[in-house]
């Protein structure tokens, strides 16, 4: 297994590694700090079942069931399926998934470690990719914060709220996202989270605020809380945070979803296919001693 960075301010290759196969314990640690240290990975050309994904993703933790619960490979209710293609003029899978900057999870009490894509489909126009995902480096982020931002903000939390990504894609033209059910509103209620937080892999504090899902500061008044958000949305949106995968199929990537954020780039149309699969991975490991 060779691990060749990007040189750029996140990503890396993972090569030589066929992952149709578990990984070793060893193989396992040498991943998961890597993901630690370049926050995106990409292990090119696996040509790997469903199963075999799903257990890839089992291996950082518990593997989430999406509150919306619309689209899924049959038997594996945790594969999301993310597509703009249709069966029988139906869409297969979710069309507009990550269309917008966030991080996922930071609506739920407990939070995601990572992310998980596997190219089947991807769009090409020209000969080029399609659709590309964008990240930003929220290490970077944090450090690069105004001292005196960060000792006025270090212990204050934020509410985060599923409802408000969900509300913005469905006003987005022509989406087919149905309203949020009253049971699903309330399997997902708002929640705080630490505006810094620990990440459990480096030990280094990250920016844990986005556009997406941040709806305000805690115990702040309402335009100070706006102004420092927009702050931080602005200070995390710089150019030299940013890295952007261009996929092709069968790359099967992992994202830590605690020290970024991330956004899908919807630049394809609808007779210019993809399909992804997507599992979602919780935070329930002890990562640090796994790291060790």
């Amino acid at each position: 297994m060779r691990i060749v960075p990007s040189g750029e301010i996140l990503g890396a290759r993972i090569e030589d590694v066929d992952l149709s196969a578990p990984l070793t314990d060893g193989e396992f640690r040498t991943v998961l700090r890597a993901l630690g240290e370049h926050g995106v990975l990409c292990f090119p050309d696996q040509h790997i079942d469903v199963a075999a994904f799903a257990a890839f993703g089992r291996r950082f933790g518990t593997l989430e069931i999406n509150v919306a619960n619309m689209f899924h490979e049959p038997d594996f209710p945790e594969v999301m399926i993310l597509s703009n293609m249709t069966r029988d003029g139906k869409p297969i899978g979710l069309g507009d998934a990550g269309q917008g900057w966030h991080t996922d999870m930071s609506y739920s009490r407990e939070i995601a470690l990572a992310n998980i894509l596997h190219a089947q489909r991807v769009p090409h126009r020209d000969g080029a990719p399609l659709g590309d995902t964008q990240f930003r480096n929220m290490h970077a982020a944090y450090d690069t914060l105004p001292q005196d931002l960060k000792r006025s903000l270090e212990g204050r939390t934020a509410t985060h709220d599923f409802a408000k990504f969900w509300d913005m894609m469905r006003a987005r033209p022509g989406s087919a996202r149905p309203p949020l059910t009253e049971e699903q509103r309330r399997r997902k209620p708002p929640v705080s989270q630490p505006i810094f937080r620990i990440h459990p892999i480096t030990g280094r504090r990250v920016l844990y605020a986005n556009p997406g899902y941040t709806m305000r500061i805690d115990g702040m008044p309402q335009d100070e809380s706006d102004a420092i958000l927009d702050f931080l949305f602005a200070h995390q949106a710089e150019d030299r945070f940013l890295y952007a995968h261009h996929w092709t199929e069968n790359d099967l990537l992992i994202w830590d979803n605690i020290g970024t954020t991330h956004n899908a780039v919807a630049d394809y149309r609808a007779d210019e296919p993809r399909y992804m699969r997507r599992v979602q991975v919780m935070a329930t490991l002890d990562y640090a001693a796994m790291a060790a």
